[in-house]
């Protein structure tokens, strides 16, 4: 059985924005884990990173991930200790970021600046799978230009929709077809 593991957001949850209903969408084509990750007020990268470690077992083709946000760095960080001949199904990351230019509070910056700053390896992650990754054209935490980077250091295709914000709560977001979508391709 092909498992797909639903990583959310910095001050997320299992149970937030289009989780539930991809959960439920994915439910006997997929085992699904859709795990709580570590004090997601405040995100570290070593428990988000270890906690993937723990939950995630022999990692292969049939393993895919998808990610939210700081889900999206988690995922690159957890690839990045993996063997180099390891092989992935694929990875979707929404709203994924390299930049966060808006925090607005210094707890933000500050719990942010790890993330930001510690460098990842993409040359070996990207070899491990295909990337997507879906970037909205008003996200008010992300910027555009990121798409950018993603597509420069993973290879990754980029998809831009309309008007969705940081594709969470506060967006309105509780379905995202398009996810759906590029997961159903990637398993074919």
């Amino acid at each position: 059985m092909k498992n797909v593991y639903l990583i959310h957001g910095w001050e997320g949850s299992p149970d937030d924005c289009w989780f539930p209903w991809l959960k439920k969408k994915l439910e006997g084509k997929f085992e699904v884990i859709n795990p709580l990750m570590p004090n997601a007020e405040a995100p570290e990268i070593n428990s988000w990173v270890a906690k993937l470690t723990k939950i995630i077992k022999n990692p292969d083709e049939h393993t895919f991930f998808i990610g939210h946000s700081i889900g999206c760095q988690a995922i690159m960080r957890y690839l990045e200790t993996l063997p180099s001949n390891t092989k992935s199904g694929g990875v979707i990351f929404v709203a994924p970021f390299f930049n966060l230019p808006y925090l607005e509070t210094e707890e933000e910056k500050i719990i942010a600046k790890p993330w930001l700053e510690t460098r990842i390896d993409t040359d070996k992650i990207k070899k491990f799978c295909d990337f997507v990754t879906i970037f909205s054209d008003n996200d008010p935490d992300v910027p555009l230009s990121d798409s950018e980077l993603f597509k420069e250091r993973l290879n990754a295709k980029v998809i831009v929709e309309h008007d969705k914000g940081h594709f969470s709560d506060d967006a309105g977001i509780v379905e995202l077809p398009i996810v759906l979508e590029e997961l159903l391709k990637m398993s074919d």
